[in-house]
Order: C-alpha cells, then sequence, then structure tokens
C-alpha cells in the first residue's frame, strides 16, 4: 500500500513538472514574439519595480495611456520577472504574428489529419486518372 502511495506521488509530481514546464514553454513562446513585435524587456530589478509588477496581472497586456498614446504593458512574473512595454504599433504587429501562427498550425494540424487518414489509393486516384469519371475526366 505504501508502494502505490509512493508511486501515485511521484506520477503527480511528474504530472506537475510537466504542466509547469509546458506553461513556462508557452509563456516563453509568447514572450519571443512580444520581442520580435517590438516590445521592450524592462526588469523587475529593484524592490519598487517588484512591487509594481506584482500589482499587475500575470500575462495578461494591460492598456496605459500615457502622453495621449495608449502603451500595453505584459507582467511575466514567471520566466523573466520582467515587464514588457510597447506602443500601438508593436501591439498590432503582435496581434498579426499571433493571427498568421494560429493559421499555420490549424493548416498543419489539418495537412497532417488529412495526411494520416487520406486514402490515396481510393478510386484509383493514382496519376489523378481513373476513379468512377474514368481516364478522360467524365462521369461513367
Amino acid at each position: 500500500m505504501k508502494i502505490i502511495t509512493i508511486a501515485i506521488a511521484v506520477g503527480a509530481a511528474g504530472l506537475l513538472s510537466a504542466c509547469a514546464e509546458t506553461v513556462a514553454q508557452g509563456i516563453t513562446e509568447k514572450e519571443d514574439l512580444l520581442a520580435a513585435a517590438g516590445f521592450a524587456q524592462r526588469p523587475a530589478n529593484t524592490p519598487q519595480r517588484q512591487a509594481s509588477l506584482a500589482q499587475l496581472p500575470a500575462n495578461k497586456f494591460v492598456p496605459r495611456t500615457k502622453n495621449g498614446q495608449t502603451q500595453y504593458v505584459y507582467a511575466d512574473p514567471t520566466v523573466c520577472d520582467c515587464l514588457y512595454v510597447g506602443d500601438q504599433k508593436a501591439y498590432s504587429a503582435y496581434k498579426q504574428d499571433l493571427f498568421v501562427r494560429r493559421i499555420a498550425n490549424q493548416q498543419e494540424m489539418t495537412a497532417m489529419t488529412y495526411q494520416n487518414n487520406w486514402d490515396w489509393n481510393r478510386w484509383d486516384w493514382g496519376p489523378w486518372g481513373g476513379g468512377p469519371w474514368g481516364a478522360g475526366g467524365r462521369w461513367h
């Protein structure tokens, strides 16, 4: 009974570790996109910055208006212990990059699905002849 309890505890710890890695990896990928879009990274390297960072929602965009200009801040207390700051141009570039990445991921998933499920020999698709319509391209 004690061995089973230990095995369950070890398994649960492994799952939690894997989840933490996945979350951190997702945040890291997001931060790579932020940097590529033009966001500037500001480390929380003073007690004042640490306190300010702690007041922001983690891994969320918060718009701020400064001198009539909208800036976006993104707090990351998990991976870099920093704040990302960008203007409207950087935020728009980030959203565009994210949109393009999501479409590419969807296309890749669709291609993989059809690659694994499509029977290329169905109806004699061979070299694009045969099938119910015959070699002449007409339905028989």
